[in-house]
C-alpha cells in the first residue's frame, strides 16, 4: 500500500510539472508514513509542505494540487487533507487486506529482499580472549551480531560470520600462570598467586583435566595435556584449547554459529604483522622517537600519534588490529561490520587512522562499527555481580540456564546497542504480557490454537473462500493488523540498513499488540463460514509474521504456550 501510494504521489508530480505547477528539475524524496491516529487515515504524507517553496505556492493549496492530479486507483477509497497541508490516505478495504494473500503466498520469504544484490559482507562479532567463559557483555555482542547477520542475509547479502581469537599477549600468559598455580595446588589466596591471576572456579577444571592427561577438541585444533607441572608452554596451550572448547558449548548453547575462525597468533606466524610494518614505514608515516616507533595517526584524524612498537621492544595491540583488518580487505570484503563492545570506542579511530596510513585504496570510514553499551543483571531488584564459574562476572550460560535461550537472546538484542540494558531475570522468567518475548510468542500461539479448535470443530480453514472475501477485514481493530502486516518488509530492509535488529523486536511487539486487541475485540470462531474463514487468514498471516520476525532473532516460534 505504501509503494502505491508513493507510485500515485509520483503520478501527481508529473501531472503538475506538465502543468507548470512545480518546476522541471524538481526530484523530491516522497516520505509516506503510516498514520499513529487512524481516524486520519491509513498513510500520510507530508509532500506538500515540502514543495511548497520551490512551487511557490501554499502549502494546503499545493496539497489540494496534488490530489486533483491523483490517478486513479481503486486502493484509495478516499484523501484527507490536514493541518498545514499534510495529504491523508484512507486505504480500501479489500487493497488493504490483499496483504493477507501476499503474506500467505510468500510464507517464510515475506519479508526478505534482495536489496543486498549478493554483496559479501563481513561480520566479526564476539571475538572474545580464550581465557574464560563468555559474560553476559560478550552475550549482548553474540545476540546483535547474530541478529544483524540474519537481517542482512535476509536482504539479499553474502555474509560471512567471524570470530577473533585474541591468542596472543599478556592474557594468554597469565591464564597459563592461573592454571599452573592451581596444578600446583595454589589457590587465590596464596601468597605466591599471580598478581593477574584468573580466580573463577573454571581454573580449576582446566587444572585437572590438565593433570587427568584428558585430550579437549576446539574447532581447529585437538590437544592432549602433559601433565607436566612445570611445563608452562604445554598448559599454556592445553589451556586455551580448553577455553575454546568451553566458549563454542556456550555459543552452540545460545544458537550461534561461526563460519571463520581467525586467530591472532596466525598473524605473526604468517609475517603479516611484520608486512605490515613495513607497508607502513614505507608510506612515510611512522617515526622513532623515545626508543619506540611511532604511527603519525593525527593525520588520519586522530587526536594523538600511536605507538606501534614500544621501547623495551614487542608491538602494541593496535599493530594487530590493523594487520588483521588489512587481511580482511585483502580477502575482498568491502564491508565489514565489527560488532564490539563500547569499551573498543577508542580503537575506532586508531584502526580506521592505521588503515589509511597503508595507502592501499581502503576508503576513509572503513570499517563499519556497532558498538553495545554494558549489561547490568538484577534478580529481585539487586544487580547480580557474581558467578561461580567465572569468580567476577555472570556468564552468558548463567542467563540462559535461568531463563532459556529465547529470553536471553531476545533480551539482549530488544534495546538500541548504545543504550545501556538492566536484564531483569524476574521479567525474563516470568510468563506475563509485561515480558515481551511471552506476549509475542503467545500471539503466535495463540492463532496456532485458533486453527486447532476450527479443526475439532470440524471446520476446517478453507483458503480459497478466505481470500475471495478478505474485504470482509474491514474493522478497525483488523485494519490496524493488517497495516502493521504490511510494514513488515520496511521494517526488515530499515533494520538491516541502520543495523539495528531493535527495530525488528519492535516491530514484533507492535504487531503482537494489534493482534491481541483484534482479537479480544472481533469474534473469530463465528457460525459464518465466509466471515470465519476470512478471519482466520488474518490470524494465519499474522502467524507467518511473527515466525519470520521471530527468526529474524533467532528465537522460537512455539505452537503451545
Amino acid at each position: 500500500m505504501k509503494d502505491t501510494i508513493v507510485s500515485l504521489l509520483e503520478g501527481a508530480i508529473t501531472a503538475l510539472k506538465h502543468q507548470g505547477v512545480l518546476p522541471n528539475d524538481l526530484q523530491p524524496t516522497i516520505k509516506v508514513d503510516p498514520t499513529k491516529d487512524k481516524a486520519h487515515g491509513d498513510y500520510a504524507t507530508n509532500l506538500a509542505l515540502m514543495l511548497a517553496k520551490p512551487a511557490g505556492k501554499n502549502p494546503r493549496e499545493l496539497a489540494n494540487a496534488l490530489v486533483a492530479a491523483l490517478p486513479e486507483s481503486d486502493a484509495i477509497q478516499k484523501t484527507e487533507i490536514a493541518g498545514p497541508g499534510f495529504i491523508n490516505f484512507f486505504a480500501a478495504a479489500d487493497a488493504a487486506a490483499q496483504i493477507v494473500a501476499q503474506v500467505l503466498d510468500c510464507g517464510d520469504t515475506f519479508g526478505r529482499s534482495m536489496v543486498g544484490k549478493g554483496e559479501k559482507v563481513q561480520v566479526e562479532f564476539v571475538s572474545a580472549n580464550p581465557t574464560g567463559p563468555l559474560h553476559v557483555g560478550h552475550g549482548r555482542g553474540a545476540a546483535i551480531g547474530d541478529c544483524l547477520c540474519r537481517l542482512l542475509e535476509a536482504t539479499g547479502f553474502d555474509v560471512t560470520r567471524e570470530f577473533y581469537y585474541n591468542d596472543a599477549g599478556a592474557q594468554i600468559a597469565n591464564l597459563a600462570r592461573s592454571v599452573q598455580a592451581r596444578v600446583k595446588g595454589l589457590g587465590p589466596d596464596d601468597d605466591s598467586w599471580p598478581e593477574d591471576g584468573y580466580r573463577g572456579e573454571y581454573i580449576v577444571d582446566v587444572a585437572n583435566d590438565y593433570l587427568a592427561g584428558k585430550t579437549v577438541s576446539a574447532d581447529d585444533r585437538e590437544v592432549t595435556a602433559k601433565k607436566d607441572p612445570d611445563d608452562l608452554d604445554a598448559i599454556q596451550e592445553f589451556a586455551v584449547a580448553w577455553l575454546r572448547r568451553e566458549q563454542d558449548l556456550d555459543l552452540k548453547a545460545f544458537g550461534v554459529e561461526f563460519d571463520v575462525y581467525f586467530l591472532e597468533s596466525s598473524l605473526y606466524e604468517d609475517g603479516k604483522v611484520d608486512a605490515t610494518v613495513e607497508k607502513l614505514v614505507s608510506a612515510g608515516h611512522t617515526y622513532e622517537e623515545d626508543g619506540a616507533m611511532w604511527l603519525r595517526t593525527t593525520d588520519f584524524g586522530d587526536d594523538k600519534d600511536r605507538v606501534m612498537r614500544k621501547r623495551e621492544g614487542g608491538y602494541t595491540y593496535f599493530l594487530p588490529d590493523v594487520a588483521y583488518h588489512l587481511d580482511k580487505w585483502q580477502r575482498g570484503f568491502k564491508t565489514v561490520i565489527n560488532e564490539q563492545g563500547a569499551d573498543h570506542h577508542s580503537t575506532v579511530t586508531r584502526v580506521r587512522a592505521g588503515l589509511q596510513a597503508l595507502e592501499v585504496g581502503i576508503p576513509k570510514g572503513w570499517p563499519d562499527y556497532v558498538l553495545h553499551q554494558m549489561v547490568m543483571v538484577t534478580r529481585s531488584g539487586v544487580e547480580v555481580k557474581l558467578s561461580k564459574r567465572a569468580g567476577s562476572y555472570v556468564t552468558v550460560r548463567d542467563l540462559i540456564d535461568e531463563v532459556g535461550r529465547d529470553a536471553t537472546r531476545f533480551f539482549l538484542a530488544a534495546r538500541r546497542a548504545d543504550s545501556q540494558l538492566t536484564f531483569d531475570i524476574d521479567l525474563a522468567r516470568s510468563q506475563s504480557n509485561d515480558n515481551p518475548v511471552y506476549y509475542i510468542q503467545y500471539a503466535h500461539a495463540r492463532v496456532c490454537s485458533m486453527l486447532r479448535k476450527a479443526q475439532d470443530a470440524d471446520q476446517p480453514f478453507d483458503h480459497a473462500l478466505a481470500l475471495a472475501n478478505l474485504a470482509l477485514l474491514d474493522s478497525d481493530q483488523e485494519k490496524a493488523v493488517l497495516n502493521r502486516l504490511a510494514r513488515f518488509p520496511e521494517v526488515v530492509e530499515t533494520a538491516a540498513r541502520n543495523r539495528e535488529p531493535q527495530q525488528v523486536a519492535q516491530y514484533l511487539l507492535d504487531l503482537s499488540g494489534d493482534f491481541h486487541t483484534c482479537y479480544n475485540a472481533v469474534k473469530v470462531m463465528v457460525e459464518d463460514d465466509t466471515l470465519r474463514n476470512t478471519r482466520l487468514a488474518l490470524g494465519l498471516a499474522t502467524r507467518q509474521v511473527l515466525r519470520n520476525g521471530l527468526d529474524l532473532m533467532g528465537v522460537s516460534a512455539p505452537e503451545e504456550m
